[in-house]
């Protein structure tokens, strides 16, 4: 008797529809183990047209469906309920980059490029992605705009909402929304992409988007600065604020129990020092490092 994941595996192939116990649970379960549900199966797709050919085959069957990019989100959208009815759409084979513009400052990705991937190609055309992230090596472009991730630049540049000039998607009908322009003065139209940049793949699966770049940065300055307390780090951000400007790129606030748990669990890597508060802050600039350090 044909099922419904027999259509499944007709649009992906045999080899990219998972049934494998140990693969599912490991899909199920959120990165911080927080939340655990039960699916079907992943599909894997490998272009927009099947990941629309899915979207209308589970609408057909009823079935649910949980976008999954690198599955390193604390915000458990990507993991499925507890009914097992769900099939993960998982977008790993989708790794293309379709265009890298470094006259206008853009580069189309596919969903599944890791940020890693996207990074690095900017930087073979000597410009900068500046969306930064401890999970940059695992972490999908099509799950950073679903949960509009912000990372430490987002001072400077913002998070994915502001890093984003176009996106292709499916909606949730199994038609494609096209709009992939590179275009920045666009005022044309609803901007429906940002209707879909964080919402966590509730109303259409994200298949590429089209990102800004920048210069890259030839000076950069790092301090760690002790402070005693929230209110004093807030002085701190508007001294230098006032001082750079937008050269002020990170500015994070950190314990004194952050520390003490890093100095726990990495001890070579201890801080310099355990004060309650310190704030890590990052400087980027063109031209030489010494005009930063010394500043």
């Amino acid at each position: 008797m044909t099922t419904w994941l027999d259509s499944v595996a007709g649009i992906v192939g045999p080899r990219h529809l998972i049934t494998d116990p140990d693969t599912l649970a490991a899909a199920c379960l959120d990165w911080r183990g927080r939340y655990r549900g039960r699916a079907q199966a992943i599909a894997r797709p490998g272009s927009t047209a099947e990941v629309a050919a899915l979207v209308r085959a589970c609408v057909a069957a009823g079935a649910p469906i949980v976008p999954q990019g690198g599955n390193t989100s604390h915000c458990g959208a990507a993991t499925p309920d507890d009914s097992g009815r769900a099939l993960i759409i998982q977008l790993h084979r989708m790794q293309a980059l379709r265009a890298v513009d470094a006259d206008n400052n853009t580069l189309t990705a596919e969903a599944g490029c890791t940020l890693a991937q996207v990074q690095d190609a900017a930087a073979g055309v000597g410009r900068l992605f500046p969306l930064s992230l401890a999970s940059e090596g695992s972490c999908q472009i099509g799950g950073n705009l679903a949960t509009n991730a912000g990372g430490v630049a987002v001072l400077r540049y913002g998070p994915m909402r502001e890093l984003t000039l176009g996106l292709e998607a499916v909606l949730p009908d199994g038609s494609v929304l096209d709009s992939l322009s590179g275009l920045r003065k666009n005022n044309t139209g609803y901007d429906l992409k940002q209707l879909l940049i964080g919402a966590e793949g509730t109303l259409g699966i994200i298949t590429a988007a089209t990102l800004k770049l920048f210069p890259a940065p030839e000076a950069t300055a790092t301090a760690l600065v002790e402070v005693s307390s929230p209110a004093d780090a807030l002085a701190l951000l508007h001294a230098l604020q006032a001082r750079f400007g937008d050269r002020l790129t990170a500015f994070e606030l950190i314990s004194g129990l952050c520390l003490q748990l890093l100095a726990r669990h990495l001890p070579d890597a201890r801080p310099p020092f355990t004060p309650p508060w310190c704030v890590l802050l990052e400087l980027n600039d063109g031209g030489s490092e010494a005009v930063l350090n010394q500043a």
